[in-house]
């Protein structure tokens, strides 16, 4: 089974490329489920949410729409002392996992975050504080890229981000692997000259994919779907609703 959809829905650059203009923010969610199945949050990166927000955002998508749940940075860039977090992570998500709607908790972690022995154990730490959580790791340093490291993920039933980003040295390049149930695929866009140098965040993701670019992840995709049970994938070149329009391509071509 594959689920299409973007790294966050509430943009206010998408209102009049996205969203029609004048259509109330609180309404962005269920008009955005319309067309996808699957959605990546990450503003739970930066603050847990309450309860209740995501409860409401639940009830504003339909039957068979998932949730991808990135975690709280304290999770995966403050690793020290750190138990409470995963703990008030894993409860704020309960409106989401009771509602059947939990696809998996994306774990993005930092380029500096590099294969050495303690990072190599925290991984195990991180599996063990998630429970049964479903969960996939978004590796930034391409060191990570070692059969043992996917071996190590197989173990604790981490999933493996497969990404789509600028070819620069030390990210990684694009790879098919599953190492869970669950395939996933973060497609970044390709600008390069911003990925380092820039003033506002948005500025890295400010990509438009070409037909030509999108048919390169075809293979990888039916690989991926063939060893996992569920494959997401999100597109997360969010300016301008420049997201929407790799996904809309994307699922042509998959159809």
């Amino acid at each position: 089974m594959i689920y299409l959809g973007t790294s966050g829905f509430s943009y206010q650059d998408w209102v009049g490329n996205f969203y029609p203009p004048g259509m109330p923010k609180r309404d962005w969610l269920t008009y955005y489920a319309r067309e996808f199945n699957a959605c990546e949050v990450n503003s739970t990166f930066y603050a847990l949410p309450g309860l209740a927000s995501l409860k409401a955002m639940v009830d504003k998508t339909g039957d068979g729409f998932l949730f991808s749940i990135k975690a709280n940075q304290g999770m995966t860039h403050q690793r020290e002392d750190n138990a409470g977090i995963f703990k008030a992570f894993c409860q704020v998500l309960e409106p989401v996992i009771s509602a059947g709607k939990m696809g998996c908790v994306l774990a993005q972690f930092p380029y500096s975050f590099h294969p050495d022995r303690y990072n190599w154990d925290y991984l195990g730490r991180f599996r063990e504080r998630l429970g049964e959580l479903p969960a996939v790791v978004e590796f930034r340093h391409a060191g990570w890229l070692r059969s043992e490291v996917f071996d190590w993920l197989k173990q604790l039933d981490l999933g493996f981000c497969c990404v789509d980003e600028p070819p620069l040295p030390h990210l990684l390049p694009p790879l098919a692997v599953a190492t869970s149930g669950i395939g996933y695929i973060r497609l970044h866009g390709r600008n390069s000259a911003k990925w380092w140098h820039h003033q506002q965040a948005y500025e890295r993701y400010d990509y438009t994919y070409t037909p030509q670019e999108l048919g390169e992840w075809l293979p990888r995709i039916r690989k991926l779907d063939s060893a996992a049970e569920k494959t997401f994938i999100f597109a997360n070149n969010h300016w301008r609703g420049q997201a929407v329009g790799a996904i809309r391509q994307l699922r042509v071509m998959l159809d």
